[in-house]
């Protein structure tokens, strides 16, 4: 394994991981009373999370061209790990979010009094901040997996859609970088179809699943639902990355196929 399959390795891990944790702003939004203020703190991770993923696909692609001509065949195992590593961010994150969410609503509290980001991240660091923070570290609940009832009130739809997106967005980039293997003459153009195969997952979760979870949020808010139904709903939508990224195994090597194929007509 090369030294830039390892970065990416490491970047696509920070980037799943930063994608998990998301799941617990809305959480702490609704705790804190501070959604607007729980997500814009949460945003500074999000930077780092794009700026990783900036570097992800360049690494990538500058690795293949090396290979390609250099005449080194593919080595689908390298592949293998980088989708791994999304399914090992994702359990780690969702075994984070308790954990998280508490560290996270305190600097949701901070931030209110200070008015400001770099005092807020600046407190983090100081003897208090950093003692809390080891405090704050909690043994997820393993009731929230025991007590999923697969045939009252589960929101398969909403479930399957989450997995398809997150499958599709697993290997959106890394398919179209490996299908440059399959067809060398055409890896251009496989690396700019990543942005149409990366739309349409984003189309199924910014239409479908992200408003689901804005009107639980609401309804939450609003008494309408309780947070510990919200809290459930929210360990299904993980359990459905951690599939979802599963199953970018299997349609991995598929999708490359495709994506040259498609390639090669366009």
């Amino acid at each position: 394994m090369t030294t830039p399959i390892i970065f990416v390795i490491i970047l696509t891990f920070l980037i799943n991981l930063i994608t998990t944790l998301s799941y617990s702003v809305r959480i702490v939004g609704i705790r804190t009373g501070r959604i607007a203020i729980s997500f814009a703190l949460f945003n500074i991770l999000v930077l780092i999370s794009r700026t990783a993923n900036g570097f992800q696909a360049p690494l990538l692609a500058s690795t293949i061209e090396k290979n390609i001509k250099s005449g080194v065949g593919s080595n689908l195992i390298d592949f293998q790990l980088i989708i791994f590593s999304c399914t090992i961010a994702t359990i780690v994150g969702g075994l984070l979010i308790p954990t998280f969410q508490r560290i996270l609503s305190v600097a949701v509290n901070r931030f209110s009094v200070y008015k400001s980001v770099p005092k807020t991240l600046y407190h983090g660091f100081t003897k208090g901040g950093i003692t809390y923070v080891k405090e704050s570290f909690v043994v997820p609940d393993m009731r929230n997996l025991t007590q999923i009832d697969f045939k009252h009130d589960f929101p398969w739809k909403v479930f399957l859609m989450n997995v398809i997106a997150v499958a599709i967005i697993t290997v959106g980039v890394i398919s179209s970088l490996y299908a440059g293997y399959l067809n060398p003459d055409l890896r251009t153009t496989s690396s700019t179809l990543s942005s149409v195969i990366n739309g349409f997952a984003t189309i199924l979760l910014f239409v479908f699943i992200d408003p689901y979870l804005s009107i639980m949020t609401d309804e939450v808010v609003l008494g309408k639902c309780k947070e510990s139904v919200f809290r459930q709903y929210i360990v299904y939508m993980v359990l459905a990355r951690i599939i979802g990224t599963l199953v970018a195994q299997i349609i991995f090597i598929p999708s490359a196929k495709l994506i040259a194929y498609f390639s090669g007509i366009l």
